[in-house]
């Protein structure tokens, strides 16, 4: 008899784990998250561009591009970005200035891409 009562409370176990992992499952599909979010990392862009400039971080592989406005101590950070190869760029007034074409984002880690600029203005885009 106890043999019985063993494997019964084995089953039970089991069928407890098993329907706790549904219920994790269901709460991660129900916030939209899947496994591949799980695995997702990212990294981040940072440094310093002209007061008043915009600076354009952007990845085709990816379809990322974001606009980072230059803050008052003339610095920048764009966040949450997949890790890979990005194309960085100061942009004055709607004009590309200067580019650094590739910028390698690692994981949980910052990539600094600062932009120097005579009087606090770039004059012309960088060559690749």
């Amino acid at each position: 008899m106890n043999a019985s009562i063993s494997t019964q409370s084995g089953a039970r176990r089991s069928t407890v784990r098993n329907l706790a992992l549904v219920a994790v499952a269901g709460i991660c599909a129900a916030a939209g998250l899947t496994p591949a979010h799980a695995a997702e990392t990212t990294g981040r862009v940072f440094g310093r561009a002209p007061l008043g400039a915009t600076v354009l971080v952007s990845s085709p592989e990816f379809a990322i591009q974001r606009e980072i406005p230059v803050n008052a101590d003339g610095r920048y950070v764009a966040s949450w970005l997949p890790i890979g190869v990005y194309e960085v760029t100061v942009v004055d007034h709607g004009q590309p200035l200067v580019r650094h074409p590739s910028v390698q984002v690692f994981v949980d880690r910052g990539s600094r891409v600062d932009f120097s600029c005579a009087s606090g203005r770039c004059s012309e885009l960088a060559a690749n």
